[in-house]
């Protein structure tokens, strides 16, 4: 199964286990993570917000951001056809467009969504989308 991975799950990941997602977040081993290369720019506008969270220096945070990207297969959202992004758009539109490389990725693959972000997921079901990833909870 792929699953999609969004920023706030790296986030959480990063901050919780130092970027080693699998013992953050414990996905089974049949569940591929993606994101798309996207990711690296919110990680990158977020830095000193994840830095001050953390407590962390500049090494120990890309340390962390580097464990992260080995538990990630990231995939180019330039392959996305022209008409997948345009229905991600219509989904995000009105909920949260920065999210809008993460829908389209999944509608892409075919792939779910693993997001915290409740208020994304409430818009997006209220537009006919309910592809996300419920991890089981210890």
């Amino acid at each position: 199964m792929r699953v999609i991975v969004d920023a706030n799950i790296a986030f959480r990941a990063i901050s919780g286990q130092g970027g080693d997602i699998r013992l953050a977040i414990r996905p089974p081993a049949t569940v591929e993570l993606c994101a798309p290369s996207f990711i690296f720019a919110e990680l990158f506008k977020h830095k000193e917000r994840l830095l001050r969270h953390t407590g962390w220096d500049n090494e120990t945070l890309t340390r962390a951001v580097h464990l992260l990207t080995t538990h990630l297969r990231f995939e180019n959202e330039a392959a996305v056809p022209i008409g997948t992004w345009m229905e991600a758009h219509r989904l995000c539109h009105g909920v949260d467009l920065k999210d809008t490389p993460y829908i389209a990725l999944t509608l892409h693959m075919e792939a779910l969504l693993w997001t915290e972000d409740e208020e994304l997921k409430t818009g997006l079901r209220a537009k006919g989308f309910d592809r996300f990833y419920e991890p089981r909870r210890p």
